[in-house]
């Protein structure tokens, strides 16, 4: 093997990458690196545009800092948490290392070969390591995708440019999605599973030092939507792209049933609260087409808010539906 310094910011080539380290030049865009112990992720934001999807490249900075996303391996149906998929959900605990590059233009005018910068060393976000997303296939076909979710890995640089960005989508679309899904998109877990991903914290280890990352408002979804099934009420959700703007918007849940959209807050504080109704108010108004009229809008909580909160959301004949054990105070919304 040759020697290759991986430098934040280098250009190289796949087949420089696999002479210096292993792996294979021909095994798409998650390449395990046996002999090295490492795993390479391809991003290359242009193929998902060419099909009419831009999910991949590297999102706003939120709460926990840097954030890349990287739709997962699979240009035909349904993506499969199988092979490079598998292999990426695995270095959460076996230890690899994964290094991630992003494309950069052709080697030369009219080649194939594509070069690659070198991004630097990343981490699955440990809370929630991908979203599920709807978006086409090489045939035009609506499927679903894992959307991963990168944090630079502990005392890692990442280097980034402008165009590195997730692009905006070219046209506003909102895309019911299945029951499962519904959660799935939210939460990135399904119903009962109880494994560490699940948990009600997690640490997170990125830039700054490991975090405690809180996961209240997922298993305040996921709670919530057993109850919906143990009241026979039928729930979904849905994706909303917004032309212009980086990304999928997902609201948390929508009762089919009683015809109420749910938004929920993992802390009942009066900025949570804000949030969640501007986050209600926007979502209806891009739903107006899509749900029948009347739909009534409510905050998900914790536990109940301050006597003036709670004011506040009946003055705007905004519902409040709080956890209470197994069952929840303010369900069903009339």
């Amino acid at each position: 093997m040759t020697t290759l310094e991986l430098v934040p910011g280098l250009i190289t080539t796949r087949e420089e990458v696999v002479q210096a380290y292993g792996g294979s030049v021909y095994s798409g865009g998650i390449v395990p690196a046996n002999d090295s112990n490492k795993v390479f992720v391809y991003s290359d934001p242009s193929v998902g545009e060419k099909h009419g999807y831009t999910f991949d490249g590297r999102a706003d900075d939120d709460e926990l800092g840097v954030l890349y996303l990287y739709t997962g391996a699979g240009s035909e149906g349904n993506q499969q948490m199988a092979r490079g998929n598998k292999t990426l959900m695995e270095t959460l605990d076996d230890g690899r290392d994964v290094h991630l590059f992003v494309s950069d233009g052709k080697a030369a005018p009219g080649k194939k070969l594509v070069k690659q910068r070198y991004v630097g060393r990343v981490v699955l976000d440990a809370s929630l390591p991908y979203v599920i997303r709807k978006a086409p296939d090489k045939h035009g076909d609506m499927r679903n995708v894992y959307v991963f979710r990168f944090r630079p890995a502990p005392g890692a640089v990442l280097h980034f440019e402008p165009k590195d960005s997730v692009q905006p989508a070219k046209k506003t679309a909102v895309v019911p999605l299945p029951v499962e899904q519904a959660v799935l998109a939210v939460t990135g877990v399904k119903g009962k599973k109880t494994e560490k991903h699940t948990t009600s914290q997690t640490t997170a280890n990125i830039k700054g030092g490991p975090r405690t990352v809180l996961r209240r408002e997922g298993q305040l979804v996921t709670a919530f939507e057993e109850f919906l099934t143990a009241a026979g009420h039928q729930f979904t959700s849905f994706q909303i792209t917004v032309e212009g703007e980086p990304g999928a918007q997902v609201p948390d849940l929508y009762d089919i049933t009683a015809n109420v959209l749910y938004e929920a807050k993992g802390l009942t504080n009066r900025a949570n609260v804000r949030m969640a109704v501007g986050q209600l108010l926007d979502y209806r108004r891009l739903l107006k087409d899509e749900v029948p009229s009347g739909m009534r809008i409510a905050v998900l909580l914790p536990t109940e808010p301050t006597a003036d909160v709670q004011e506040w959301l009946d003055s705007e004949n905004i519902a409040i539906v709080v956890q209470n054990g197994d069952t929840f105070t303010g369900f069903p919304v009339i």
